[in-house]
């Protein structure tokens, strides 16, 4: 099913499926996607979890406000869990999304119980990355694109230190041909590393393997 709420001040679309006495999950895309991203994930979720699939704000279906900090896009799916009552999750999360995600972990540890950080972006500050080149691509705002460049290439050094601050179970999941170097596992303490053979997309280049890796960690963490 498809819903919107308004939180944090802005319109957030978002998918729900599975059981709602299920243990809640959250999918958050990563940038320039949507929730559709998750087709067949949140299937698959769903069997076992409640799951939520935001559009984040510059995404899909949800608001275009103008502003990309990523701490407000962790504050927005903060929004929205409070006001779908979701006390306690896990959080799988890919690229945008996994940052997203561990500042929400940082900001609010009641709410993030368990964390799934597929490829992230290191935290340090990125080289050689080629500049945007605007086309005729449509389904996100194309100055969330230019702002959270920024963001990525010089991070916040808070960005990096919150990491350390971060007492969830996580996983990250790494792709072996993927420009980030998954650096992210070590800065998060007792974080647990798989390398998948596949680029910055996992769940699209290896679902099996990444959907393996993503149930061990589930089994192993479930408390």
């Amino acid at each position: 099913m498809i819903h919107e709420a308004h939180a944090n001040g802005i319109k957030l679309v978002f998918r729900e499926e599975g059981d709602t006495a299920a243990p809640p999950l959250l999918l958050l895309h990563g940038r320039t996607a949507n929730h559709n991203d998750w087709n067949g994930f949140t299937q698959h979720f769903a069997r076992r979890f409640h799951v939520f699939a935001p559009d984040l704000r510059g995404h899909g279906a949800s608001d275009y406000p103008g502003s990309y900090d990523m701490h407000d896009m962790a504050e927005d799916v903060a929004a929205l869990l409070d006001h779908l009552g979701v006390d306690r999750l896990t959080v799988v999360a890919h690229s945008l999304g996994a940052v997203v995600a561990c500042l929400l972990a940082v900001a609010r540890p009641d709410l993030v119980g368990r964390l799934v950080l597929e490829d992230p972006p290191p935290g340090r500050q990125l080289t050689d990355r080629p500049p945007i080149v605007e086309d005729g691509s449509t389904g996100f705002d194309w100055r969330m694109m230019h702002d959270t460049e920024r963001q990525l290439v010089t991070p916040d050094p808070a960005w990096a230190k919150g990491l350390a601050g971060i007492s969830a179970p996580t996983l990250v999941v790494s792709g072996t041909r993927s420009p980030f170097d998954p650096d992210v596992a070590a800065r998060i303490p007792g974080a647990a590393l798989v390398r998948i053979e596949a680029g910055h997309l996992v769940h699209v280049e290896a679902r099996k393997e990444f959907l393996d890796a993503v149930d061990a960690f589930l089994d192993a963490s479930h408390s």
